[in-house]
């Protein structure tokens, strides 16, 4: 059986980080992945690592931010910049013993096309996070073709994908090109949606086919954990924060024992 992981969310409604911890972890869940994203939360980034580490959970990963991502494509020097944001929080995810971090590679619906800049400006990053010993996995998600173009184009075992699921169904109707990632998927999101926004619903709450999904990742030969990245809002407060990790630890493990049909 795979072993399951959920992101501790900033984006929860009506509940503290501290407190999603402590129902992550009254669940039974032992992994998590945190959203590093430099923002000046009530409950910093750094200590949510560390009491998720007190109460005994693992970091399987840190998703990195990605506000302005899209000026990487872009001559200026907020896209050079970028290089030394990137950088930064590399160097403090090998201080925090991470050694794997989940990147956009671009954000929301419109962005400049791929192109060699951005290239450069990425491999400069990759490079040092191989330097680091850190993988970097790109993530699906609003536009179609720069996970291939990075990955067909900076020839590093040290990269790979994170394939986000309820990305795939919302905004790209379920299309996606599995048979190049073979081998290549790091991570997973997995969570659920009605095919036209990201909600972030707890699988099978949505309108997801998970036998498809489960098949391509196991096609794939992704070898990781049952990642849910879900988020405590909307219909869900009408339970408590305590129900709904118990709910999806439940589904996780429904999804887990599908990986091994």
């Amino acid at each position: 059986m795979k072993e399951l992981a959920v992101v501790i969310s900033n984006d929860n409604k009506n509940v503290t980080p501290i407190e999603t911890i402590d129902a992550i972890v009254k669940a039974g869940f032992k992994n998590v992945f945190l959203q590093w994203y430099n923002k000046e939360w009530e409950v910093s980034q750094e200590e949510q690592l560390k009491y998720a580490r007190e109460k005994g959970l693992n970091v399987i990963f840190v998703h990195l931010g990605y506000r302005d991502i899209n000026k990487i494509w872009e001559e200026g020097e907020e896209g050079d910049n970028l290089i030394d944001y990137y950088k930064k929080d590399l160097f403090v995810c090998k201080q925090n013993n991470i050694d794997l971090v989940v990147m956009h590679p671009v954000s929301k619906s419109v962005a400049p096309i791929y192109n060699e800049l951005g290239l450069k400006r990425f491999k400069e990053i990759i490079q040092y996070a191989k330097e680091l010993n850190i993988k970097i996995a790109f993530e699906n998600t609003k536009i179609k073709g720069y996970l291939e173009y990075i990955l067909q184009n900076i020839d590093s075992d040290n990269i790979g994908i994170c394939y986000d699921a309820g990305h795939c169904h919302a905004h790209f109707n379920d299309e996606f090109n599995y048979e190049i990632f073979k081998d290549k998927i790091f991570a997973v999101h997995l969570h659920d949606n009605h095919g036209s926004e990201d909600w972030h619903l707890i699988p099978f709450d949505g309108t997801i086919n998970w036998k498809h999904v489960i098949s391509k990742l196991k096609e794939c030969r992704y070898n990781g954990p049952v990642t849910l990245e879900l988020c405590y809002r909307k219909e869900y407060l009408k339970m408590p924060v305590e129900d709904f990790y118990k709910k999806g630890y439940e589904i996780g493990e429904k999804l887990s024992e599908m990986f091994e049909k």
